[in-house]
């Protein structure tokens, strides 16, 4: 339970509070870690670098644990930065990965908020990782990286002071905010997206991450800001009414891009497809030139 003293901090006190604490995982990944520990040799050898990457792909958490991890340890070595997910994997090591999740304390998966939070962040970064690819990007694992960790001062929120991300969802809820980041002003004075941003300041990320997740002034970070918000609208609505208009912004980063490779790596029914696609191509009627199949 916060007190009411910190009910009344800004955002320069959470930071403060949140830079040092010990970043958790979720429950399922430290049981998925916590039974490779356990094979021999032989029986780990299978596991490859993709399938541990699908690992940390689907834990925000602890793609942010070993990310911190590895530019700490390259602050001390001055090697070179630490922007994608398999960097920091490879940096920390298959036994090291192991006694890191070990020792990890875990989240509460019974907040259906924080489920939603880190869905969100796992589901952005796969359509973000779709969307690089189709762009060819120079690296989309740095923007799928982005993505994965858009969400990550409200996932810490989530952990170690659940009411304020709960007193965000009243305030939606009862109708006095109808956007998430007017609720998020009103009720806590400060932005979920500017708390990841201050956070990753104060831990010295590298700056392209810090950029992409700002997700403006370049295709690659647009490509990732509209990845989180598409991702924001399918968890909130699976037939939400803003994606046909999520999937025309992104054809405009995206010229080449073809409609249906473009909702492709979207996780909505094949009837919804069917309709968005349909929307979009009427809105996109009046221009002939692009490739819309």
């Amino acid at each position: 339970m916060l007190s009411a003293f910190k009910l009344k901090w800004g955002i320069d006190q959470w930071v403060a509070f949140l830079k040092d604490k010990e970043i958790p995982i979720l429950p399922r990944t430290k049981a998925v870690i916590s039974t490779l520990s356990t094979q021999d040799a032989n029986a780990r050898e299978p596991m490859g670098v993709r399938e541990l990457l699908s690992i940390i792909y689907a834990d925000p958490y602890l793609s942010l644990k070993l990310l911190r991890r590895a530019e700490q340890n390259r602050s001390r070595r001055l090697g070179q930065e630490t922007t994608t997910a398999l960097a920091a994997m490879l940096q920390t090591g298959f036994d090291d990965l192991i006694a890191l999740a070990a020792a990890s304390p875990t989240t509460d998966d019974t907040l259906q908020g924080c489920n939603d939070c880190e869905f969100r962040a796992v589901i952005a970064a796969s359509i973000a990782r779709a969307w690089a690819r189709q762009r060819a990007d120079i690296s989309p694992d740095e923007v799928t990286l982005a993505a994965l960790l858009s969400e990550s001062g409200e996932l810490l929120l989530w952990h170690f002071a659940p009411e304020l991300p709960q007193m965000v969802e009243a305030e939606l809820s009862s109708g006095r905010a109808f956007r998430a980041v007017k609720a998020e002003q009103q009720a806590v004075g400060f932005t979920f997206k500017q708390m990841t941003l201050a956070l990753v300041q104060a831990w010295d990320l590298p700056n392209i991450v810090a950029l992409l997740i700002k997700g403006t002034d370049t295709p690659r970070a647009n490509i990732a800001r509209l990845a989180v918000d598409t991702a924001r609208h399918i968890i909130s609505d699976p037939r939400h009414p803003a994606i046909p208009a999520d999937l025309i912004n992104i054809s405009s980063i995206i010229p080449g891009a073809a409609f249906t490779k473009l909702i492709a790596p979207l996780p909505l029914a094949d009837d919804y497809k069917a309709v968005v696609l349909e929307a979009v191509t009427e809105n996109t009627a009046s221009t002939p030139t692009k490739d819309l199949w």
